[in-house]
């Protein structure tokens, strides 16, 4: 994965867009394949920046403010760097009523950011959703694919220690 603002990144040459050039060459040029190259390219290189944009734009013959457009759209695509690991507070009835809150403040104090921000050396982005249907468990968190259930506060910091 790239950092931010990498140098040699914004170089068609550098080896992340000759990566997402061969995927583009295997696809149709036009908007029916841009959902599937912005799919690639954040998977290529961790979120969607400006210049990866409007590389995508230029390949498939579309105007960056429509690939901008689709970015800004859909929730799973992002503009900024997300972490190795994500953590999604559930604030669904059953969990916030169950205290889903309180561990929201927990994780937003264990790891230094808001909701929506990752952590400044990349280990974590904090999200958070409505219901992740498993409300037997409220409040639940779910570390990548990792559903822990029954969180308090207390468990925050031993929760977040398995994920290195």
């Amino acid at each position: 994965m790239c950092p931010s603002a990498c140098q040699g990144c914004q170089s068609a040459d550098h080896p992340l867009f000759r990566q997402l050039d061969d995927f583009i060459a295997q696809q149709e040029p036009g908007r029916d394949a841009l959902i599937p190259v912005l799919h690639k390219a954040q998977e290529i290189f961790g979120f969607l920046p400006p210049d990866v944009q409007e590389h995508i734009g230029r390949a498939l013959g579309l105007p960056a403010s429509e690939v901008l457009g689709v970015v800004t759209f859909y929730h799973y695509f992002t503009m900024q760097p997300r972490g190795r690991h994500t953590v999604n507070v559930c604030l669904g009835t059953a969990c916030y009523v169950r205290g889903a809150k309180k561990v929201m403040e927990a994780l937003c104090h264990e790891l230094g950011i808001k909701m929506g921000e990752t952590t400044p050396d990349r280990r974590f982005s904090l999200t958070a959703q409505r219901c992740f249907g498993a409300c037997g468990l409220a409040p639940v968190i779910m570390v990548n694919e990792d559903v822990h259930g029954r969180v308090t506060p207390k468990k925050v910091a031993s929760i977040l220690a398995k994920y290195e």
